[in-house]
């Protein structure tokens, strides 16, 4: 294993989430390796969550402008000032409960392959039975991955467990569709990163997440919505055969690695 670890800052987007971002902060404070800073985005919330937040010893961030997009650009963006090119930035979502070997995984990751630009992983859900959480989530990553990978030609990120570094965000800020409240900003970042970077999607890297996305039809329909206006956002420069043929055609672009074993 390297012996100097890349520092790890953690961006976590919240609105009107404090009761699960406590839990969110909960986990972070029990992390074999602490990060150098966690960065809470308060995107116009009229909860308490910007007070948990600061009573967990995070940096708040406002931004007005509504949105995911927005709130995780303006905590990269925040992060990154205060890190190094090569350092890391990780991101969760306000629902997430993260394992404790969470951030010292993704440092190892990027330690022990300098090159590496991206790291992804999926979650399982929490709060139901065991084996009710893991069909679910399958399901539903599933879907996502084998939808999203083949508009992409390679594997999608994944916002709610996701890391890059502070300079490979840096050098994309200005493109992705930050101010577009519409967009999944994971899939975006995917269009902008997921080829000519080296990126790698880990099965191993779980974290835990909410199930709000599948409790009621309302919710499932926004993320197809949501899907579908992201996909078309990119398009026509980004078309699916667009972007196999490049994969395809042996361009100097690197897609992403196969998932670690």
């Amino acid at each position: 294993m390297p012996s100097e670890l890349p520092a790890v800052s953690v961006v976590i987007p919240c609105r009107n989430d404090a009761v699960l971002l406590e839990a969110c902060l909960q986990s972070l404070a029990r992390q074999s390796l602490p990060p150098r800073e966690i960065v809470v985005v308060d995107n116009n919330s009229s909860d308490a969550s910007a007070e948990v937040a600061r009573r967990f010893g995070a940096r708040v961030v406002f931004e007005p402008a509504a949105g995911i997009p927005a709130a995780a650009g303006a905590g990269y963006d925040a992060a990154a000032e205060r890190l190094d090119p090569d350092a890391v930035i990780a991101r969760c979502d306000a629902d997430c409960v993260l394992p404790p070997d969470w951030i010292a995984r993704i440092a190892e990751a990027f330690a022990a392959d300098p090159k590496l630009e991206v790291l992804s992983g999926p979650g399982v859900f929490y709060g139901m039975p065991r084996l009710s959480a893991l069909l679910l989530s399958r399901l539903y990553l599933g879907s996502y991955y084998l939808a999203m990978g083949s508009a992409l030609a390679h594997w999608p990120f994944f916002g709610s467990n996701l890391a890059l570094r502070a300079g490979t965000w840096q050098a994309v800020s200005g493109e992705v569709h930050r101010n577009d409240a519409q967009m999944h900003d994971d899939v975006c970042l995917s269009f902008h990163l997921g080829q000519g970077r080296r990126c790698r999607r880990d099965p191993h890297l779980t974290v835990g997440m909410a199930p709000r996305a599948v409790q009621s039809r309302a919710n499932v329909a926004l993320r197809f919505r949501r899907a579908f206006h992201t996909l078309a956002g990119h398009w026509p420069q980004e078309y699916p055969w667009v972007r196999w043929t490049r994969r395809f055609a042996g361009s100097k672009a690197a897609v992403p690695t196969a998932p670690a074993n």
